[in-house]
């Protein structure tokens, strides 16, 4: 046994029916691609939590002094710029021979992005700086949307059934490990900090993303090489893309009405977003109901850390065994712990500054982000395990272009809804997640442990 096979046994909870069923190449290149494509998941999460759309941007807007119209376009331009284009960019992508090859253009891609910010957050300020990190962020989103369509396939050419779902696992919960170690960082330094600090924080992540394409760059990815096209001129490209038939939006209109399980999975998705929308709300209600301990960001950065940490290793072998189930259980407690929350904050007179007031909303916000860990681990992994080749591709762009739209619209509605009440919004996405739940009945099981 090589080091490297002793490394991934230790690590991950191996299938060896599933792997016998592997070409003999693919299992012989396993443990090194697994390890691979682990440490590279894992620089990846560390990166983003170095320039998070929800804490260290704002922080750094605040310092440079950027109007906060700009602050507000943050999340949308992190989140559906990264999902959008997907339908879009699949058929470029589907193109190329080797998946790794776009993995690692997109990683180079938000290394420069991130560079930017970190050197605009150096030299500039005001409105100017603003201005310059948004578009680098929208640039780090079209990086991100390269990297998202490709790792699925990657993973799912060099990887079994039943082991996938551990590596996004692994990488959650080094994400945890980061994000701990960022917010008791901050919680140190104190609330006002410096923009050289925050700079530094940016250009680290810099530095993860080169790390990033490096290590991904050595995953020996197989390849059919009879069904590939050979070497065609431009002409013969251009006659064929004329021939293709509709565009990617009609293909991507059709998938979502003949693919009934595919367009069930859409829809399951969009109404898990009961988890990853929540917890800003949850804050809201923190600070409105005066416990001014919550009001660090430092705290809830660790909250969200020890949510990865303890739920990211649990949750990858749990998809393993049954994404669906893991997806379904996971909206449904978020559902029960915002009504939970709702019943209390309503039904109780909080007494803001109280150890038990404080007790409530960290508890609470701590397991929804823990259960936004079970749902995000649970969908990537059902996505991966229910398609093979091109096909996984195409649901994965599809999906997250559907999504960026759902995101966006799913994502104003709550926030009106929050304007009559930050309770009313909570309320609304604790009953999308019911709905997921419902709805979730009507997709297949896809994981080998089913």
């Amino acid at each position: 046994m090589t080091s490297a096979d002793a490394l991934f046994s230790r690590v991950v909870r191996r299938d060896l029916e599933a792997e016998a069923e592997l070409p003999t190449a693919v299992r012989a290149d396993l443990p090194g691609n697994s390890l691979r494509l682990i440490g590279a998941n894992a620089l990846q999460s560390s990166g983003d939590q170095s320039v998070n759309a929800s804490t260290v941007l704002p922080w750094l807007f605040h310092a440079l002094g950027v109007p906060a119209v700009l602050t507000g376009l943050l999340v949308p331009i992190r989140e559906s710029g990264s999902m959008l284009p997907q339908a879009f960019l699949t058929p470029l992508v589907v193109r190329v021979r080797r998946r790794t090859h776009v993995f690692v253009a997109g990683a180079i891609i938000q290394a420069a992005s991130v560079a930017v910010m970190a050197g605009t957050a150096a030299l500039a300020s005001g409105l100017v700086a603003g201005i310059i990190i948004v578009a680098a962020l929208a640039v780090f989103s079209l990086g991100r949307c390269l990297c998202s369509i490709s790792s699925k396939d990657v993973q799912g050419r060099t990887m079994p059934k039943g082991e996938r779902g551990q590596v996004n696992g692994l990488a959650t919960t080094a994400s945890g490990l980061v994000a701990i170690t960022l917010g008791l960082a901050v919680r140190a330094l104190g609330e006002d900090l410096d923009v050289t600090i925050l700079a530094g924080i940016l250009g680290l992540g810099a530095v993860l993303w080169v790390l990033v394409a490096l290590v991904y760059s050595g995953i020996r990815e197989p390849v059919d090489e009879g069904a590939l096209p050979s070497r065609r001129s431009r002409g013969d490209l251009l006659r064929e893309r004329e021939d293709e038939g509709p565009g990617w939006l009609a293909q991507t209109l059709t998938l979502l009405r003949e693919d009934r399980v595919f367009r069930s999975f859409v829809t399951v998705r969009g109404f898990l977003l009961v988890s990853s929308l929540s917890p800003p709300f949850i804050v809201t209600l923190a600070v409105q109901s005066g416990a001014p301990a919550l009001t660090g960001l430092g705290g809830f950065i660790i909250a969200s850390g020890l949510a990865a940490l303890l739920g990211g290793r649990v949750f990858g072998r749990l998809a393993d065994r049954s994404s669906k189930h893991l997806m379904t259980v996971g909206a449904a407690l978020a559902s029960v712990v915002l009504v939970t929350l709702v019943l209390i904050v309503t039904l109780l007179d909080l007494d803001g500054g109280s150890l038990l007031t404080y007790a409530i909303f960290v508890s609470s916000y701590f397991l929804v982000t823990m259960l936004h860990t079970a749902v995000r681990v649970g969908r990537k992994t059902y996505v991966i395990d229910m398609a093979e080749g091109d096909r996984r591709t195409t649901y994965v762009a599809v999906s997250n272009s559907a999504m960026g739209v759902i995101l966006l619209v799913v994502g104003a509605i709550s926030s009106v809804i929050a304007g009559f009440g930050i309770v009313w919004a909570l309320l609304f996405l604790a009953a999308l997640g019911v709905l997921g739940v419902v709805s979730s009945t009507r997709l297949p099981e896809v994981s080998r442990g089913a």
